[in-house]
């Protein structure tokens, strides 16, 4: 139980550092700072859409394109931020220029990969350093 909670937090944290990697770096992608429960909201489901989409999608690519099994990645990014922009209260806006939707989603994936694959790598190096330390 504890391994699923300490995953579910490196997934929600690795979700943040994506969407905010893409407001600092896009400049139609808009995060409403002033109200940080809508951006909390926003991670939150950003997260459970991403976990759960990912896997249906694959499915879906599998028995029908398997060619696109390889973007299944970006596709499930692309249509949880396009869920998450619908949800009134999410805090989350992404509109002009055009191109900010394309970039978007492989912004926020390359980002919430490499925050996926790196933090645990950092968690667990400290607790080893912490053991370490204790004997």
């Amino acid at each position: 139980m504890i391994m699923f909670l300490i995953r579910a937090a490196i997934f929600l944290v690795s979700a943040a550092i994506g969407l905010i990697a893409a407001d600092l770096i896009l400049p139609g992608f808009q995060i409403d700072w002033a109200d940080w429960w809508g951006f909390l909201l926003a991670i939150v489901i950003f997260a459970v859409l991403q976990s759960v989409l990912a896997p249906w999608l694959a499915r879906v690519a599998q028995r029908n394109a398997p060619v696109l099994l390889g973007g299944i990645g970006i596709v499930s990014t692309f249509v949880a931020l396009l869920i998450v922009v619908l949800i009134p209260g999410a805090g989350l806006t992404i509109g002009s220029p055009w191109w900010t939707w394309l970039l978007a989603p492989v912004i926020v994936w390359i980002f919430t990969a490499l925050a996926t694959w790196l933090l645990p790598v950092i968690f667990v190096k400290k607790k080893i350093e912490d053991r370490r330390d204790e004997k």
